[in-house]
């Protein structure tokens, strides 16, 4: 397949590749950053798991895949200078959030990107409501279900375990801790990962290498591996403003925090609704928090943090729409 790649073709699948990079060290450290902070894993070995379970994840389905590449924006009026203007949106937004180690959502970095984009090669008619319908969903279940789900979870434990001898209870849930966060870099690559797999079948499709969406394995293959390498050479930064800087966490709390996240994202991606893993995690770890205290949070940590998540549609959307105007007049 490589030969018949046209120089074109080849910058923008190297420009997902990218992103997809950027990803991984920006996003994907979520996934592990609870059981770190917890000391249930050394750093070196929280990423060796969450880079591995992360591209099993990536490789379970390609639902997610299929609405990023096919219901954000009409395939048909796109060209791959859209797809190349969205992945370097991803790429300035999230290099520049992960130098001050701040956790932001490639989700919503790719589908503002892309929605830029679009809009500046085709217009408004270029928008897909049906994708933007899960788009606003996933708002919902990583903001609703993340938080509550975690606070409950909690609650539910310290009930359960409340004439439990504190060690006893860390010693349980340091052996949990290892499953619940397992299932979070799991869930993390079902949903995550496919994003950006769908992204560069999309490319692959508006560069005549396909003749219809539809996800080779090789792609899910390659993509896969590209994230799990960004998490093992970026990730301690994101890991350490989660795990440690927004929340102080004892391992049944970690627990709790993992397994509702995983649960929530692991949902939406059987729906293929792409949500943002980041909001889901943080929206977790903050509802743990709370459970305890409000002040248990340190909300001067997270205030940075939902900022970025405020300012992410806009501005990648802006970076989008303005590299894919530069492109066109390049290529014309």
């Amino acid at each position: 397949m490589i030969g018949d790649l046209s120089v074109d073709l080849l910058i923008v699948l190297l420009l997902v590749l990218l992103a997809e990079f950027v990803n991984g060290a920006t996003d994907a450290p979520n996934a592990i950053a609870t059981v770190v902070s917890t000391r249930v894993l050394t750093p070196a070995q929280a990423v060796v798991m969450a880079a591995g379970l992360n591209a099993l994840g990536a490789m379970s389905g390609t639902a997610v895949a299929t609405t990023i590449g096919k219901g954000i924006v009409k395939p048909e009026a796109i060209t791959l200078g859209t797809v190349g203007a969205a992945a370097i949106a991803i790429v300035i937004w999230s290099s520049l959030t992960w130098r001050y180690g701040i956790p932001t959502s490639e989700s919503h970095a790719l589908i503002a990107g892309l929605a830029g984009a679009g809009l500046a090669t085709a217009g408004p008619s270029v928008l897909l409501w049906d994708g933007w319908q899960k788009v606003l969903l996933g708002l919902v279940f990583s903001t609703v279900f993340g938080f509550g789900g975690g606070l409950l979870l909690v609650v539910a434990i310290s009930w359960i375990f409340q004439r439990t001898l504190p060690r006893t209870v860390q010693s349980i849930f340091g052996k949990l801790q290892i499953l619940s966060a397992a299932f979070m870099a799991y869930s993390h690559g079902s949903n995550d990962g496919q994003k950006f797999i769908g992204t560069f079948t999309l490319a692959l499709m508006l560069g005549g290498i396909i003749p219809q969406f539809r996800v080779p394995f090789e792609v899910i293959l390659l993509c896969s591996v590209i994230m799990g390498i960004g998490t093992s050479i970026g990730g301690w930064r994101i890991i350490r403003t989660m795990g440690v800087r927004m929340v102080r966490l004892e391992r049944h709390q970690g627990f709790a925090a993992e397994t509702s996240a995983a649960a929530t994202i692991e949902l939406a991606s059987q729906l293929g609704i792409p949500l943002s893993t980041t909001h889901t995690i943080s929206t977790a770890i903050m509802g743990v928090g709370a459970a305890k205290r409000v002040s248990a949070v340190r909300w001067n940590v997270v205030r940075p943090i939902v900022l970025a998540w405020l300012l992410t549609f806009p501005i990648c959307g802006a970076i989008g729409w303005s590299v894919a105007m530069i492109l066109q007049m390049v290529w014309r």
